[in-house]
């Protein structure tokens, strides 16, 4: 069965830093592009950043993070991680991880949720001083 739970999330003050996780169940994360999204109330679901399957050689980050996010996995762990720094009020959401098997995963753009099969339940973000 397959399944994704995100971790790490909290509370934090701008310019901080959280890790989030995602540990993977019933399938081998490196055989599949791996992404993270944020939602909001009353808001769309927007991704965030996404890793490709195998060699992980395509990474997505939306402008809004780049060059404060960094995603990264762990095969040995089946675990996916996302790197947050300098942290923003803006960035307060709740995280989800994501699994699909569609190779959707580019330097450029990781599709809409619609293209993404699994999620976790989330895990809030809170960036407040």
């Amino acid at each position: 069965q397959v399944h994704v739970e995100e971790s790490g999330g909290g509370l934090v003050q701008p310019g901080g830093s959280l890790r989030l996780s995602c540990v993977a169940s019933g399938f081998t994360l490196d055989s599949y592009d791996m992404g993270w999204f944020r939602q909001g109330p009353g808001e769309e679901r927007e991704g965030v950043s996404c890793i490709s399957n195998n060699d992980g050689v395509s990474r997505y980050y939306a402008d809004s993070v780049k060059g404060r996010y960094t995603i990264s996995r762990d095969s040995a762990k089946n675990t996916v991680y996302l790197q947050m720094n300098a942290l923003r009020v803006e960035d307060t959401d709740v995280y989800y991880c994501a699994q699909t098997w569609v190779r959707i995963c580019r330097n450029y753009s990781m599709g809409s949720p619609m293209s993404w099969h699994y999620w976790g339940q989330g895990t809030q973000v809170t960036v407040s001083s």
